[in-house]
C-alpha cells in the first residue's frame, strides 16, 4: 500500500520545498522504507528545455530522456533513485494532453473543464507507477494562493479523500521571519499561508517553519494553536552551513516522526543514518584545500550550475578536502590574457552551455590548461571547445570551429543530424523545434583500454552516461586530431560519435561530451569527479 505525502509551500518561493522533499525521502529510506519524488509544476512550460537557466536553474536530464526540474536532482542526489520522465510533469504538459485527446474527439461531445479533466489527469500522473513503492512524496511547485496552482491543489485535495484515511497527508513549508526593527519573530505570515490552504480544502498535518532565528516554544505554541496542527508537528528548519545537513537537522527536530505520526505509524525501525554522519564528518574535517576555477557563461546565478557546483562538492568528500571555486564569466577572456585569472588555481573546468557568446574566452582557457599542466575537465560544450582549441593549435586547422556560431569550412564541431536510440533513429535539422530535441538521457560509451577514463571508471569496457546537446565532435577529424595528440579514449558503440577526449602526456585533461554531474551523489561520488578533485589536489602540491 503506498502511502502519498504531498508537500506544499507558501509566504514566499525558494523556501526549499525541493531540499524538504529530498531529506524526508532519505530519513524514510534511512528507516527502512521505499520512496519515490516527484514534482508538480504549475507552469505553462512542456517542461524547463527551453527556458533560460537565469529564469529556473539548470535543466535535470533523467535516463529516460526527459528534461526535468532542478529539484528531481536534489532527489537523486539524497536517494539514489533515479527520477524518469514520469516523475515531472506541468500545467504545460497536462493541457497539451487535454487538447490533443479533444482535438481527437476523445470526449465524446462533452465539454472539457479544469474539474474533473484537468484535475482528473493531475490525479492520473500523482498515482501512476507507484505499485511497490512504501511512500510517495509529491512536491506542489509555487505557491499556495498562485493562480495558476489551483487545479494541483485542487486535484491533491481530491486525492486525500479518494485514497481514503491513513493514505495521504499534507506537509506545508512556510516562513517565519525576523523583523529587526521590532526584534521579534512574526508568525502571522504562516498562519495566513495556512488560512489560504484551508480555504481550499486542505488542513497540513505537518507544519514547517523555515527561519533564520531559533523559534521559541512559545511561537510554536502559537502557530500551533492558529494553524489547527499539533505543536510537535511545528518543525523549525532553520539555516545549516551544508545541504547534506538538512537530513540529519530535520531529524533531530523530529520532521520524520512526525510525518509517521500523522500516518499513525508507531512501529517504524529507528533510522539508521550513518551515510550522512559520514558525509558530514568528511566535509567538517578536510585534510587540505584546492581551487578550481569553473569557467563558465552563467556564473552569475548558482543554480544554472546546480549539479555541478555538487558533483564537484561529492569529489571534495571522496578526497577529504575543501573545494573553493572561483566562478569565473568566459567572456573576460576575450579582453585579457588567462593567466591573469588562471595563474594560482589548481584545476580548471568548463561547463556545458550554449552558444557563441564566450566561447573564444572557453577556447583560451583550455588552452591555458593545456600549455600550463593544469588539470583541466571540460562537460559538453568544455569538451567542444578543448577540441577546437586542439585543432586550432595543435593540429594547425585554421579556422577550426563549430557550426553552431555559423557556417563553416572547418567546423569540427557540427549539428547533430542523425543518431540511434533504442526507439530507432532519430534525425534533426537547424529547422526542428527546439523544445526536447536534442540528444537526450543515457547512452552507452565503449571506452579505450589503457586510456585514463578506462582507469577512472574501475577498467569498465561499456559506461552509461546522460546526454544533452545539439552538437557533437566531427569524427571525421579524429585522424588529424589524434596525430596531434588527442586521445579519443570514448566512442559511442558504432564508432560514430566521440563521447570522450583526453591528452595522455597531460596531468589530467579529459573532455566528454555528457553530463557526469548529473549522476553523481555524496555518498556515490561520480568517478570522473573524484579523479579530477583527485588531481587538482596532486597539482596543489606542486605550486
Amino acid at each position: 500500500m503506498t502511502r502519498y505525502v504531498f508537500i506544499t509551500g507558501g509566504v514566499v518561493s525558494s523556501l526549499g520545498k525541493g531540499l524538504l522533499s529530498a531529506a524526508l525521502g532519505a530519513l524514510l529510506q534511512a528507516r527502512g522504507y521505499s520512496v519515490r519524488l516527484r514534482k508538480l509544476d504549475p507552469y505553462l512550460n512542456v517542461d524547463p528545455g527551453t527556458m533560460s537557466p537565469y529564469q529556473h536553474g539548470e535543466v535535470y536530464v533523467t535516463d529516460d530522456g526527459a528534461e526535468t526540474d532542478l529539484d528531481l536532482g536534489h532527489y537523486e542526489r539524497f536517494t539514489g533513485v533515479s527520477a524518469r520522465r514520469s516523475d515531472n510533469v506541468t500545467s504545460g504538459q497536462v493541457y497539451w494532453d487535454i487538447i490533443n485527446k479533444e482535438r481527437r474527439g476523445d470526449f465524446l461531445g462533452g465539454t472539457v473543464q479544469v474539474i474533473p479533466h484537468v484535475t482528473d489527469a493531475i490525479k492520473a500522473f500523482a498515482l501512476a507507477e507507484s505499485d511497490g513503492i512504501d511512500f510517495m512524496l509529491c512536491e506542489i511547485g509555487g505557491t499556495v494562493g498562485d493562480i495558476e496552482a489551483l487545479p494541483f491543489f485542487e486535484a491533491i485535495r481530491q486525492m486525500d479523500v479518494d485514497l481514503g484515511r491513513g493514505r495521504a497527508i499534507f506537509v506545508h513549508l512556510t516562513l517565519v521571519p525576523y523583523v529587526a526593527a521590532a526584534g521579534e519573530l512574526k508568525t502571522k505570515p504562516t498562519q495566513h499561508s495556512v488560512k489560504e490552504l484551508r480555504s481550499i480544502g486542505i488542513q497540513p498535518d505537518v507544519l514547517v517553519c523555515r527561519s533564520e532565528r531559533e523559534i521559541p516554544e512559545s511561537e510554536r505554541r502559537k502557530i500551533a494553536l492558529f494553524c489547527n496542527v499539533p505543536q510537535s508537528a511545528v518543525v523549525p528548519a532553520l539555516d545549516v552551513s551544508s545541504i547534506y545537513e538538512v537530513p540529519i537537522s530535520y531529524h533531530h527536530r523530529g520532521l520524520d516522526a512526525e510525518v509517521l505520526r500523522a500516518f499513525e505509524i508507531d512501529d517504524a525501525p529507528a533510522p539508521d543514518l550513518g551515510v550522512w554522519t559520514d558525509i558530514l564528518e568528511r566535509l567538517h574535517n578536510p585534510e587540505g584545500q584546492v581551487t578550481i576555477a569553473v569557467v563558465g557563461k552563467y556564473t552569475e546565478l548558482q543554480d544554472a550550475y546546480k549539479s555541478l557546483n555538487e558533483a564537484l562538492a561529492h569529489g571534495g568528500i571522496a578526497n577529504r578536502v575543501k573545494l573553493k571555486l572561483v566562478w569565473i564569466e568566459s567572456e573576460v577572456f576575450e579582453a585579457e590574457d588567462a593567466a591573469q585569472r588562471l595563474e594560482d588555481v589548481h584545476g580548471i573546468l568548463i561547463p556545458g552551455g550554449f552558444g557563441q557568446r564566450g566561447a573564444e574566452g572557453k577556447i583560451a582557457a583550455a588552452r591555458f590548461a593545456r600549455e600550463r599542466n593544469v588539470p583541466y575537465f571540460g562537460i559538453c560544450f568544455g569538451m567542444q571547445m578543448a577540441v577546437v582549441e586542439a585543432a586550432r593549435n595543435l593540429a594547425g586547422i585554421d579556422g577550426a570551429t563549430s557550426s553552431e556560431f555559423g557556417d563553416s569550412d572547418q567546423a569540427v564541431v557540427g549539428l547533430l543530424t542523425e543518431w540511434a536510440t533504442d526507439a530507432g533513429v532519430e534525425l534533426r535539422s537547424e529547422d526542428t523545434d527546439k523544445g526536447g530535441t536534442m540528444r537526450l538521457g543515457a547512452y552507452p560509451c565503449a571506452l579505450k583500454v589503457g586510456s585514463r577514463v578506462h582507469a577512472v571508471y574501475d577498467q569498465a569496457d561499456t559506461i552509461w552516461e546522460r546526454h544533452r546537446h545539439r552538437y557533437e565532435v566531427n569524427v571525421r577529424y579524429r585522424e588529424a586530431l589524434e596525430e596531434a595528440g588527442l586521445v579519443f579514449s570514448g566512442m559511442s558503440p558504432d564508432g560514430r560519435l566521440p563521447e570522450i577526449v583526453e591528452i595522455s602526456d597531460h596531468p589530467w585533461f579529459i573532455g566528454v561530451q555528457f553530463h557526469p554531474e548529473l549522476k553523481s551523489k555524496p555518498f556515490d561520488p561520480h568517478p570522473l569527479f573524484a579523479s579530477f578533485v583527485k588531481a587538482c589536489l596532486e597539482q596543489s602540491r606542486l605550486v
